[in-house]
C-alpha cells in the first residue's frame, strides 16, 4: 500500500491536461498509489477560499483522494473559517501552507500565527520547505507542543538540514518529493532519521510520481508489500520491511487517521 501525502488537484498555470480528479487517479494507478492527500492548485497559487471550495466539491464523491485546507497566513480569518467548514467532513484531513506563493516565510509573524492556530486545532500541516527553512519549521514545532508538521520536499537541496531538523523534534515529518533526485539523498535521510517520521510524497500532479518513487527505490529501500487480507499480521518483523511500510503508508495512515484494511502500528 502507498499513501501520497503531497499531491495537488486542479489545473496549473501552464498548459497541461491534469485538472481533473480522473487525472489524479490515472497517475496514482500508474504507480500503485492507493490514497493521496491533495491541495487545490487554485488555493495554493491564487485564492485559498475559492480553491478550497472548488476542491471540496470535486472530492465529495472520491474515496481515494483526501484534501488539505490551504491556509493563506495573510488571510487568517478566512483560513479559520475554512478550517471550521471543511475539517471533519470526512474528506479534509489537514492543512497546506505554501510560504513562497504567499510571500510569508516560516519565521514571519503571519506564518507563526497560522502555525499557532493549527497547533490549537491539532491539525497536521504540510509546509513548503527549501534549504535551511526546514530548521525554522522544526523550531516552530518545538515552540508549539501540539504542532505536527510535514516538511514538504524535506528541504529539497537542504536535506542535510532536514536531518538535523527531524532529529530535533519528533513531531516533524519528512517527505521526499523534488523535481531532482541527487544520489544518496534519500539514503542519508533513511540512515539518520527515525523511520516513524518518514512519509511518502510526490508533488503530483505538478511532478510525475515516478520522480519520488524512483528516488526512494534507488535508495535501496524495498518496495512495501500489501497484506492480502485484513487478518494478515499488523506489521512485518524485518526492520527494513517495517521501515518501507512506515514510509509508504503506516505513518501517514496514523497521522491523518486514514482508513486502511489492516492494522497500523
Amino acid at each position: 500500500m502507498i499513501i501520497d501525502v503531497h499531491g495537488h488537484w486542479g489545473p496549473w498555470f501552464f498548459t497541461m491536461e491534469i485538472g481533473s480528479v480522473e487525472a489524479n487517479l490515472a497517475a496514482m494507478d500508474r504507480y500503485g498509489i492507493d490514497l493521496a492527500i491533495v491541495s487545490a492548485t487554485e488555493a495554493v497559487c491564487y485564492d485559498a477560499v475559492s480553491g478550497n471550495a472548488a476542491m471540496a466539491a470535486a472530492l465529495a464523491d472520491s474515496d481515494r483522494l483526501y484534501g488539505y485546507v490551504t491556509v493563506n497566513p495573510r488571510r487568517l480569518d478566512d483560513a479559520r473559517r475554512d478550517l471550521e467548514r471543511y475539517l471533519g467532513n470526512g474528506r479534509f484531513v489537514g492543512a497546506k501552507l505554501h510560504t513562497d506563493y504567499t510571500e510569508s516565510p516560516i519565521t514571519s509573524p503571519q506564518t507563526q500565527d497560522a502555525l499557532t492556530m493549527l497547533a490549537e486545532l491539532d491539525c497536521p500541516v504540510l509546509v513548503h520547505t527549501w534549504g535551511r527553512t526546514v530548521l525554522d519549521l522544526a523550531q516552530s514545532c518545538v515552540d508549539r507542543p501540539r504542532l505536527r508538521a510535514i516538511a514538504g520536499h524535506m528541504g529539497a537541496d537542504g536535506y542535510r538540514y532536514a536531518i538535523e531538523a527531524a532529529q530535533s523534534c519528533d513531531r516533524l515529518y519528512l517527505e521526499p518529493s523534488w523535481s531532482q533526485a541527487p544520489a544518496g539523498r534519500i539514503a542519508a535521510v533513511l540512515a539518520a532519521v527515525d523511520d516513524r517520521q518518514l512519509l511518502f510524497g510526490t508533488d503530483s500532479t505538478l511532478i510525475d510520481p515516478a520522480s519520488a518513487l524512483g528516488a526512494v527505490l534507488a535508495s535501496g529501500l524495498a518496495a512495501p508489500t500489501t497484506p492480502s487480507a485484513p487478518t494478515a499480521p499488523a506489521a512485518p518483523t524485518a526492520p527494513a520491511a517495517l521501515t518501507a511500510e512506515r514510509l509508504a503508508w503506516r505513518n501517514a495512515a496514523a497521522l491523518f487517521h486514514l482508513p486502511v484494511d489492516h492494522g497500523v502500528n
